[in-house]
């Protein structure tokens, strides 16, 4: 029976080169560098060493504008609704039997210092009787996160109502 058994390869020995290089002799007469091809024509190779602190550089910021942008859309949203509950609340004081427009804007008033005098700024209540309804407005801008120059969140409302009136029951005739 005949045994096939591998025969070992030549040790490898490493060599200098006229310039300094180290390489690998593959061969007769043949030797590989070792270095990578950019360092051969003068390029610095670090590697990846830094790229974690350029990436944070870059994504922190963009980070933090978008949750700001989300905390702006959000205070935006809460001026809308003290808004709307200003308007909504002197619209019932100024539609009601009795009621007047003078009526309307200090019930927007007083309401307005109790919720909303810190998210709706330099607020502007309109308030218009007549006959036979009643219109509430109310304009003003949202606090602003980021001091953008020209950058506004206006906040604009306008509720509109029937006025009550009392009306005499008909007798069937």
């Amino acid at each position: 029976m005949m045994t096939l058994t591998a025969r070992p390869s030549p040790p490898r020995r490493r060599l200098r080169t006229g310039h300094g290089k180290q390489g690998t002799r593959t061969g007769p007469g043949q030797v590989r560098s070792r270095r990578s091809p950019v360092r051969r024509h003068g390029w610095p190779w670090r590697g990846d060493r830094g790229a974690g602190a350029a990436e944070i550089v870059i994504a922190v910021p963009l980070l933090m504008l978008l949750i700001l942008l989300i905390v702006q859309f959000a205070i935006w949203a809460h001026a809308s609704s003290v808004a709307q509950a200003t308007a909504e609340e002197a619209l019932a004081a100024a539609r009601v039997q009795g009621g007047s427009a003078a009526a309307g804007q200090q019930r927007a008033q007083q309401v307005l210092g109790q919720i909303g005098r810190s998210v709706l700024v330099s607020p502007q209540v309109s308030v218009t009787r007549s006959a036979v309804t009643a219109t509430v407005q109310i304009t003003g801008t949202a606090e602003e996160v980021l001091p953008v120059p020209g950058l506004a969140f206006p906040v604009h409302v306008t509720v509109t109502g029937p006025v009550e009136r009392f009306v005499p029951a008909t007798e069937p005739g």
